[in-house]
């Protein structure tokens, strides 16, 4: 960059961009992609045929309020429609709230091992991202809380939380709520919350009912299948969805994106399919890991649809090891060197086909 050129803030290049999840082989041919913690099963067939119908309308701006699609959320998870700000993703909505609370110098704090866009959020506000140490790769409370500064403005949960899949539960939850000072925001971000029965799965959202510092994020990229349509959104205290509501977006959500969400929301004997479908291969995977605990390999407990996998450091398991196999065989999973995990891997859970073909692979390479 030219001396005497625009000179960017230097809080903006100290982001470490996000890296997603690796599409392609590098061999090139098909692969059998489990680096994104997509849904293999796709959205609903309801979904697929409200997007063949309401094509021909994309020359026409989207509703930018998401009225129907927030009304259709409130009833499902019993909120008020006016508490309720949809986004290009729950990303958008993530990155917005450091926006609005912090000014440089302010701190931001996530859990060590956790989703990358929280400390880019922090960064993009000019605010110092603080990562709280956890205990055997689930959030620790007690380390959380012991991370918040005086300038501390903003705390992100993933829960469960991504890479990890652990989680904390509603007393634990609640305790650091509790201990967090009335001007510090605490997002729960649950992303992968529906692959639990419980619709509230750690009481966040009942939390942000009457909290006038907690917002909870959503996202339609996981089990609803639309992570291609980027369709998030958030629920908290009117006064901070005031705010949302004011930096968002004009037009966050898409034409197809707003008619899809609409028709998932709908649909939940599919949500409760690909749930069920879920479980069954992320037990499979699971026990296809223990099976191979002679060799260092560990599955972490996972509530979500994905499982990390820890490696030994070297060795024909080592996770280096394993990606390269797996990806000479047409399989990519995720590789967490740039989130402090250099000996995991996390895959998402697959088909049944795909996770058989999985499992067939690390035999091999573990035998």
């Amino acid at each position: 960059m030219a001396a005497n050129g625009p000179q960017p803030n230097p809080w903006i290049t100290a982001i470490r961009a996000y890296e997603p999840g690796r599409a392609r082989l590098r061999q090139g041919g098909e692969a059998i992609k489990l680096s994104a913690n997509e849904n293999p099963w796709g959205p609903s067939p309801a979904v697929v045929e409200v997007i063949r119908a309401h094509a021909h309308g994309v020359h026409r701006y989207p509703d930018g309020s998401a009225r129907r699609l927030r009304e259709r959320l409130a009833a499902l998870h019993d909120l008020e429609p006016e508490r309720i700000v949809c986004g290009t993703g729950s990303d958008e909505l993530l990155n917005l709230v450091p926006l609005i609370y912090c000014r440089p110098g302010d701190s931001v704090v996530h859990v060590r091992h956790g989703f990358m866009v929280y400390p880019i959020a922090a960064r993009r506000a000019g605010a110092e991202p603080l990562a709280a140490p956890d205990r055997d790769y689930v959030a620790d409370v007690d380390a959380l809380l012991g991370t918040v500064r005086s300038d501390t403005r903003v705390v992100f949960l993933a829960n469960p939380n991504n890479p990890t899949g652990t989680m904390i539960d509603r007393a634990a939850l609640a305790h650091l709520h509790a201990g967090l000072p009335p001007h510090v925001v605490l997002v729960v971000d649950q992303a992968y919350a529906e692959y639990l029965d419980d619709p509230d799965p750690d009481g966040a959202l009942a939390l942000a009912r009457w909290a006038p510092n907690v917002i909870v994020t959503r996202t339609f990229s996981k089990i609803y299948g639309l992570g291609g349509l980027r369709v998030g959104w958030a629920t908290g205290p009117a006064a901070i969805m005031t705010e949302l509501d004011r930096v968002r977006a004009p037009f966050p959500i898409s034409t197809l994106g707003l008619v899809a969400a609409e028709t998932a929301v709908s649909d939940q004997d599919w949500v409760a399919r690909c749930r069920a479908a879920t479980r069954i291969q992320r037990a499979r995977l699971e026990a296809a890991i223990a099976r191979h605990a002679h060799r260092g390999l560990r599955a972490v407990p996972s509530s979500a649809n994905f499982v990390l996998v820890l490696c030994p450091d070297e060795g024909p398991c080592s996770a280096p090891a394993l990606l390269a196999g797996l990806e000479d065989r047409g399989i990519l999973v995720r590789h967490l060197p740039s989130q402090g995990l250099p000996q995991a891997l996390r895959i998402t859970v697959g088909t049944e086909d795909e996770t058989s073909r999985l499992i067939a692979a690390l035999d091999e390479l573990a035998a």
